[in-house]
């Protein structure tokens, strides 16, 4: 039994197919199928069962996946003390975002990283928060930036910045002159929001509640830009993160406003597993996005500060 078998093993695990599995793991098909039966051999017992068309795991097989991912984690831990680069800023870095902050994030950063430190691979990953949460717990994501929320309490978080969050609504609406407004005048209103599985979308129903309005129940929304075009389209209004707003007030057919009283907040945080030797990494990694980030959300959080919603009820 080595490492390799194991990873094998998680991978058929994950995948539910051998080829799809063995693909991942940049072997042939029949290498890995034969590597899991020598396992089995070697254990004495049948992960598989092997009369389905499909890849399906006996009790025992389940078990030993689990203490396999365990084990990988602990290997990659090894792996990072031995290599004593807590601090450096070289090598591989796998760093997972959501999708309403990466995309809108990363052009401001990526020539800011690239510079300050030349030797660092990036590899970026994009998902929810449940699946990044579970990436980095196994092992596939080094670090994930995003909204701070009771999902991530388990982790380790490096504050990044607050982002403030603007009303969207279509230039025909009576509010479109406006250049800001207070979010008590979102009583009684209904707003377009994202759909299950978005941090983004209970964050902003949370403060939506808080001033008694609601959510349209009739849609819900894949991505910000799907938002984003059905406010263009006439079908509502919204809140939509900083970051995702032209620097010019209106754009598209769409009038961005600044909310206040108070201003809707998220805190963004860049969050890592509990007992990672490369905190101080993450420490820099955190450091250089919130120097390039929280000067653009100075003015708002300033004049207006409000708390940071994270997790509503």
């Amino acid at each position: 039994m080595n490492i390799r078998d194991l990873e094998y093993l998680v991978a058929l695990s994950e995948h539910k197919h051998f080829r799809k599995a063995a693909e991942a793991c940049f072997v042939s098909q029949p290498t890995l199928s034969g590597q899991i039966r020598k396992l089995e051999d070697e254990l004495g017992v049948s992960l598989l069962e092997r009369t389905s068309r499909r890849v399906l795991f006996t009790d025992a097989g389940l078990s030993l996946v689990a203490q396999a991912r365990k084990i990988l984690m602990e290997v990659k831990v090894l792996t990072e003390l031995a290599s004593q680069q807590g601090d450096s800023m070289a090598g591989p870095l796998h760093i997972g975002f959501i999708p309403t902050v990466g995309p809108y994030l990363l052009p401001h950063i990526i020539p800011h990283l690239k510079a300050a430190f030349p030797q660092l691979e990036l590899y970026l990953h994009e998902a929810q928060t449940h699946q990044l949460v579970q990436q980095l717990e196994e092992g596939k994501l080094d670090c994930i930036v995003l909204a701070a929320v009771k999902e991530t309490e388990h982790l380790l978080e490096l504050p990044v910045y607050h982002e403030p969050m603007v009303l969207a609504v279509p230039q025909e609406h009576p509010w479109a002159a406006r250049e800001s407004l207070a979010m008590a005048q979102l009583n009684g209103q209904t707003l377009l929001m994202l759909g299950d599985g978005h941090c983004l979308r209970d964050q902003a129903m949370g403060f939506c509640f808080a001033v008694g309005a609601q959510e349209d129940s009739s849609f819900k929304a894949t991505s910000l830009e799907t938002l984003r075009n059905m406010v263009a389209a006439g079908s509502g209004i919204t809140l939509l993160p900083q970051l995702a707003t032209p620097a010019t007030r209106q754009r598209d057919g769409i009038c961005y406003i600044r909310a206040l009283d108070p201003v809707p907040t998220r805190q963004i945080v860049l969050a890592y597993r509990p007992g990672s030797p490369l905190r101080g990494r993450y420490e820099k990694l955190a450091a250089l996005i919130g120097e390039q980030m929280q000067p653009q959300f100075a003015r708002e959080t300033a004049d207006h500060p409000a708390p940071v919603l994270s997790d509503p009820a």
